[in-house]
């Protein structure tokens, strides 16, 4: 047991001058206590010239120096008053210096065990020091604002209000007026998280220096406020005292094992829990290179205000703050009348082209509705009818219009042709399906007034109608005056009602519930939900145009053939969507495809790699239909390819989610010897497998799709919900694979150049009309390959889910050395970063990341972020990196998510110089 002398004290103002001896490395035993480097330390000291001050405690222990303390005090001017400002950089210098030197050895020969531990405890003592420096005085602070217990979803500034809740929720779950440890996490609002909420009770009873089991509400108050206390010191202290399990001020590497098995156990990280005991084991090998066995808690808060700067291992994804002010500033009206007519004006660059086709549109049925009104009030059977017959009639002048328009948006085949001409320039052909909605709601509006008024008013009319009256329209009917029923039972009523019910049947089961399996049906009527019977009822639209040619055919009042328009407006675009399905019948036995690989991925998902048809030529972004004659000879599935179009077969990932798919999955999976593969796939040069025992596929494509306009634009922003991100997946690749092939083009022009540069006739031919063939497109013209950066964010529930494309993006990590491509990956199961049942997590994957490389729960080098996305914040960067820049915003996904990207790209498109086009992935 050493014995401790008492400590003192002195200020840097300290006079004695010392000097440092030539031979200091030799001379270091000459010195007495404290070694050769104090007088340096001493003469820094004396060189502050009385300008600032510091307070130094040490410890004297036999023939050591331990410095205890080093704080700044603030120093007296003449009129004795106190700096404004505080002098810090000297403190840091001589912590800096107290760790770079062990100045503080003894000039004793002696070497022992207890020298080597006093020096591991004096390293860490300084340590300790320097990170407490550091707190106080860098910009870390702004890092202690984590390590929260209550959910950030709960907090309010009523403190009162969520007592309330607590208290409420204790009445419910006490028994006898005690609240069960087990009762503890639903109690607080942990409810998903039971474990640690038993975690942090066994803390804050060991606080009490009791083991309890039960407690009351009093005690629960008292409890409620400690995790709710907003100083970071105080949460901090729980966590600790959560690991300290023993109450000796110290943590063991069990101890933070046993922690980061309850934090994975929180946020159900089954493999993390695995892996807790390698975990640990970094931990204190960061954390305790003195090799002492344990950690304390300063070192714990030196671990939490590091974190960020172990994360800033990828490329930043912003700039200076300023240039986001810079930005949003000149681009901010401050007037009024500047702000709505700056407003005006981003609305009519976004939405141009939506609106000149609906204005194109509602013209179109206008004009026809008041030509055909026009037209029949003229004619004699106005006189019986009245404006209920012109209204009938115009009705139904709009009805042919819409029948005929609502068949072109599902031509496939034509819109992804028209994609790749000048066409999308001006159309927008991402809304395809939305016009198709929107023709089909104008439809069903049409049938009600044109059925409407027949049935309600036209017919009363006529069979009330006075001789006289009736005599003007007599030829039309034989010269008899029918009945209701005689009317009702004719020709053309029969094939109108039998229109409206069945394209009632197909609307109703083509709503969102229906088709998405949402509403919830008892036996046998369940089976009118999910896609099955969405697909089905559709095609009961080929008996309603042939009962609407036959229903245009017999007309009460109108005899002429070259009168009865209906076959007019219908013929060409019904002929059209006819020429299309046939096509898609040819192609499909012509496409008919040999599996090489099936790959059974987490998450309930598979991929197939299949042999690439010939002559099949495909974009980035673009999708295709499959079929299993075996499963369903009619029904065809679209699936994203995720293959890059350079690669020499096709690949598709298919999510489980319907009837349909676990089919598919069982069929290649279950069928004697299939090659599946059992874990992630793999993109390299698939095997030849024979395909005498696999199941027929058939492929119908490709389709034109959003994401496949993504050479439009110079930056790009990807965001993948879930399965949504296999869109993206080719587009990434394909990216990559143009920048390799230009650096390539680019080598062998330099050095073909190099090679050359001596024949100067040959090196101008060069110069002047040599272009590799390479770089060529089939017209001869060179291609353009615009975007220079993308911004891939992946949001997922589940960390399996990054399996799928495992591969990707290790590949995509590895051959990005320009930082191209950012890849960003969500986990939303997780709880966010802030949050103290993931806060050991993060430092965990923030510590392994940097010291190995790669993430620790996607197994890649792309690091994975914990909960949703802050998707303002990562526009504003992005538009705060790219000013003066149009960005393609690509999102396939849950229709909620849409919305909120499609606003966000609108407002900041208005407050800043950068502007956000969003589209949205439909099929």
């Amino acid at each position: 047991m050493k014995s401790s002398s008492s400590c003192g004290r002195c200020s840097s103002n300290y006079s004695r001058t010392f000097d440092l001896p030539e031979d200091l490395e030799d001379a270091t035993e000459d010195y007495g206590v404290g070694g050769a480097m104090l007088p340096i330390f001493l003469n820094d000291l004396r060189r502050n010239n009385g300008e600032d001050l510091v307070e130094v405690t040490l410890e004297l222990d036999n023939d050591s120096i331990v410095v205890c303390s080093i704080s700044p005090t603030p120093a007296r001017d003449e009129n004795n008053t106190t700096p404004a400002t505080p002098i810090f950089e000297r403190s840091q210098s001589l912590t800096s210096r107290i760790r770079q030197f062990p100045w503080l050895r003894s000039g004793s020969p002696r070497t022992s065990a207890s020298e080597v531990e006093e020096r591991a405890m004096t390293a860490r003592e300084a340590r300790r020091i320097k990170a407490k420096l550091q707190r106080e005085t860098s910009s870390s602070q702004r890092a202690l604002t984590g390590l929260r217990f209550i959910s950030k979803t709960t907090i309010t500034n009523d403190t009162d209000d969520l007592w309330r809740k607590v208290e409420s929720r204790f009445h419910s779950l006490a028994k006898d007026g005690l609240l069960a440890r087990e009762d503890f996490g639903e109690c607080i609002g942990m409810v998903d998280s039971k474990e640690f909420a038993v975690g942090i009770f066994d803390a804050l009873a060991r606080r009490r220096s009791q083991k309890i089991a039960r407690i009351t509400k009093e005690e629960l108050r008292d409890f409620w406020l400690q995790i709710s206390d907003q100083s970071f010191d105080a949460r901090l202290q729980i966590f600790f005292d959560m690991a300290d399990s023993n109450e000796d001020g110290r943590i063991t590497r069990e101890e933070v094992q046993e922690l980061i098995m309850l934090s994975a156990s929180a946020n159900k990280l089954s493999k993390l829990k695995e892996q807790a005991e390698k975990y640990a084991a970094l931990i204190m090998e960061e954390m305790d290179p003195e090799n002492l066995g344990y950690i304390e808690l300063w070192q714990l808060e030196t671990l939490l205000l590091q974190r960020e700067t172990y994360m800033n291992y990828s490329r930043p994804l912003s700039t200076a703050s300023t240039g986001w002010s810079q930005n949003l500033s000149s681009f901010g009206p401050k007037n009024l009348v500047r702000r709505a007519s700056f407003t005006l004006q981003c609305m009519v660059l976004e939405n141009w082209r939506r609106g000149w086709i609906l204005l194109l549109w509602i013209m179109a049925m206008a004009s026809l509705f008041v030509w055909k009104f026009y037209q029949y009030k003229s004619m004699a059977a106005f006189h019986v009818m009245g404006y209920c017959l012109c209204t009938a009639k115009g009705a139904a002048e709009t009805l042919k219009l819409n029948m005929a328009l609502i068949l072109l948006p599902v031509c496939r085949n034509t819109l992804t042709w028209l994609r790749s001409t000048r066409a999308r320039s001006f159309v927008p052909f991402d809304d395809n399906i939305n016009f198709h909605k929107m023709i089909g709601c104008a439809i069903a509006i049409g049938i009600l007034v044109h059925a409407g008024i027949h049935l309600s008013c036209d017919f009363p009319r006529l069979i009330h109608s006075s001789p006289e009256k009736f005599a003007l329209i007599s030829s039309d009917f034989h010269d008899k005056k029918p009945t209701y029923k005689e009317l009702f039972t004719c020709v053309e009523v029969v094939t109108g009602i039998c229109m409206v019910i069945l394209m009632t049947i197909a609307f109703t089961l083509a709503r969102s519930r229906f088709r998405r399996n949402e509403l919830r049906l008892p036996a046998p009527f369940n089976r009118l939900t999910g896609f099955n019977a969405f697909w089905y009822s559709h095609h009961l639209f080929g008996l309603v145009y042939i009962l609407l040619l036959v229903h245009g055919t017999f007309l009460f009042l109108t005899q002429k053939w070259n009168q009865k328009t209906t076959w007019m407006y219908i013929s060409i675009p019904l002929l059209l969507y006819i020429a299309e399905r046939s096509i898609r019948i040819c192609r499909s036995e012509h496409y008919s495809v040999k599996i090489f690989k099936v790959s059974l991925l987490p998450g309930n998902v598979f991929s197939l790699i299949m042999s690439k048809p010939p002559q099949f030529r495909y974009k980035s972004g673009q999708y295709i239909f499959l079929q299993c004659p075996s499963i369903s000879p009619f029904e065809w599935h679209p699936f994203s390819i995720t293959s890059a179009p350079q690669d020499d077969y096709l690949s598709v990932h298919i999510r489980t989610v319907g009837d349909w798919t676990r089919e598919l999955k069982r069929v290649f999976t279950e069928v004697s010897d299939s090659p599946s593969v059992i874990g992630r796939a793999k993109f390299c040069k698939p095997g030849h497998v024979d395909p005498r025992s696999q199941p027929r596929l058939l492929v119908d494509g490709p389709y034109g799709a959003p994401a496949q306009d993504y050479r439009n634009y110079d930056i790009l922003l990807l965001v993948g919900l879930g399965i949504g991100a296999t869109p993206f997946i080719s587009i990434l690749r394909d990216i990559l694979n143009n920048t390799r092939a230009v650096e390539d083009q680019s080598d062998s022009v330099t050095e073909m150049s190099q090679v050359t540069k001596s024949e100067e006739s040959w090196n101008s031919f060069t110069s002047s009309s040599f272009t590799p063939a390479s770089s060529l497109a089939p017209s001869g013209k060179k291609k353009v390959h615009r975007t220079k950066n993308a911004y891939f964010y992946w949001v997922t529930r589940e960390p399996g889910s990054f399996e799928w494309f495992k591969g990707v993006m290790d590949e995509v990590a590895e051959m990005d050395h320009k930082g191209q491509i950012e890849l960003h990956n969500y986990l939303t199961s997780v709880y966010e970063e802030e949050d103290a049942r993931s806060t050991l997590i993060t430092m965990v994957q923030a510590l392994n990341h940097a010291k190995h490389g790669f993430d620790i729960l996607s197994g890649t080098r792309v690091r994975t972020h914990f909960a949703r996305p802050n998707w303002k914040k990562v526009f504003t960067k992005i538009a705060s990196k790219h000013p003066n820049t149009t960005i393609g915003v690509f999102y396939c996904g849950v229709p909620v998510l849409a919305r909120e990207l499609k606003k966000l790209s609108h407002e900041i498109s208005h407050k800043t110089s950068t502007r956000f086009e969003f589209h949205r992935e439909l099929f």
